[in-house]
């Protein structure tokens, strides 16, 4: 079966056609070619298999293949693929809209649209709030990631490669203040910092943006290319407040935070607040595209003219079975309880190399969202993204599939399926473990 999708075509021969006919600016964290994915494991065309720390950025929370998203996808396929909702209705783009309704935090109406991408889905929460508001500002915080297009890279901090040589881009986009704790001043307490960044925020919006002309303010409730950073508790809060007493809308980007990732459904819950407006996208589906937005009735329903939001592949219905699928699985094998079992075990192993390396500067994490950020030495704290791309590469050569993270690629992120087996766990750590030990001098 395989020889007559792939042919006789060579691992070195596909790398070849790749560097003559892709773009050179599209990465690949690992060069071999993917024959077969199951679970938490990957398998090459030449038999090599890879466990799955990365779950193709955070798109895999319930596994590669899930034998209840193939059935599903299969059943819809045999009855149509796409005849375009904006053209025909179809059941399960509304069916997976009310889910989301459901499941969404807030004890409030809602509503909610699908599309295709997550940069999609932020660019569209960002219209809504525009026009609810009638204002144009957009604020987001520094090391966020919101996505590719013009928009959501001016909401983007990180320059290379995501930002490089690809301006201008939209006016009226900001950066406030976001905490950073591991990088907090030496000696300061969590609640003092807290204070300071707090009073920072504050001053952002007297010296570089009136919050009267702020449309939205849109936070990942953990920043995920920015490093796996985690905010506390009492700034998400600070900030919903100043978002309700200024008339700004407030978004959650829950697009790699989402889907039971954090060990809750969504990372927002963790800060008893309820957004007005979230996006979702990447493990709502296992892997087909799509996206969406989901909040507040009143907000959502400000976009009033027909055909203001859509798109010609929004909701595809083979997306939506899978992602209806998707939603059954995390509640049926109690996947936010099996992420915090996972997140426990993998911070476990990572504070023992805390103790042992010197390197190793922090260790973070948040349900299974975890990350290992790491320094030159723990005074400085200067960041080691050269160590940290070795220990990438070698994870990669020995049978792991690892990516790094933060503004400085100075962290590996932890972004296994939720499905993923203990003793595949424990395997993946062991080699990430070995790597440290053979790149520590």
């Amino acid at each position: 079966m395989l020889k007559d999708l792939l042919g006789d075509v060579s691992t070195k021969q596909w790398q070849e056609r790749r560097d003559r006919f892709v773009a050179a600016a599209v990465g690949n964290g690992n060069l071999h070619i993917a024959s077969k994915a199951e679970g938490a494991l990957i398998t090459d065309i030449d038999g090599n298999q890879f466990i799955d720390f990365a779950g193709a950025i955070g798109v895999q929370n319930v596994g590669h293949c899930h034998p209840k998203v193939i059935e599903a996808a299969k059943k819809q396929l045999e009855s149509y693929i796409h005849p375009g909702f904006n053209v025909i209705m179809y059941p399960s783009y509304i069916e997976l809209c009310e889910k989301l309704c459901e499941i969404a935090p807030g004890e409030f109406a809602k509503k909610a649209l699908l599309l295709n991408s997550g940069a999609e889905a932020v660019e569209n929460a960002v219209k809504i709030a525009r026009r609810y508001t009638g204002r144009q500002a957009v604020v987001s915080f520094d090391r966020a990631f919101h996505g590719r297009t013009n928009l959501t890279m001016g909401m983007t901090s990180k320059v290379k490669p995501y930002k490089f040589g690809f301006g201008p881009f939209t006016s009226e986009t900001y950066k406030a203040p976001y905490p950073y704790y591991y990088r907090k001043p030496e000696g300061m307490t969590n609640e003092a910092y807290d204070d300071q960044v707090i009073a920072a925020f504050e001053n952002f919006f007297v010296s570089t943006v009136a919050p009267e002309s702020v449309a939205c303010i849109v936070m990942e409730p953990v920043q995920g290319e920015g490093g796996f950073i985690i905010p506390s508790k009492r700034f998400v809060t600070f900030v919903r407040h100043f978002c309700t007493r200024h008339g700004i809308v407030f978004i959650a980007d829950e697009i790699q935070a989402g889907f039971a990732r954090t060990g809750k459904m969504f990372a927002i819950e963790h800060f008893a607040v309820s957004p007005d407006l979230m996006t979702v996208s990447k493990s709502l589906a296992a892997g087909f595209p799509l996206s969406g937005v989901v909040g507040k009735a009143e907000i959502i329903d400000a976009c009033d003219l027909k055909g203001s939001l859509g798109g010609t592949y929004c909701g595809n219905p083979i997306s939506c079975a899978a992602a209806l699928a998707v939603l059954e699985i995390i509640e049926e094998e109690h996947l936010t309880e099996r992420a915090e079992k996972i997140g426990s075990l993998f911070e476990q192993r990572a504070n023992e190399w805390k103790e042992k390396f010197p390197f190793v500067g922090d260790v973070r994490r948040l349900g299974a969202m975890a990350a290992v950020e790491f320094v030159e030495d723990r005074v400085s704290k200067l960041p080691d993204s050269k160590r940290t791309g070795r220990i990438v590469h070698y994870a990669n050569d020995h049978g792991l599939l690892l990516l790094n993270a933060g503004i400085n690629g100075n962290c590996i992120r932890f972004l296994s399926p939720l499905t993923i087996t203990d003793d595949q766990l424990q395997k993946g750590i062991d080699i990430i473990e070995e790597g440290l030990n053979q790149l520590e001098k």
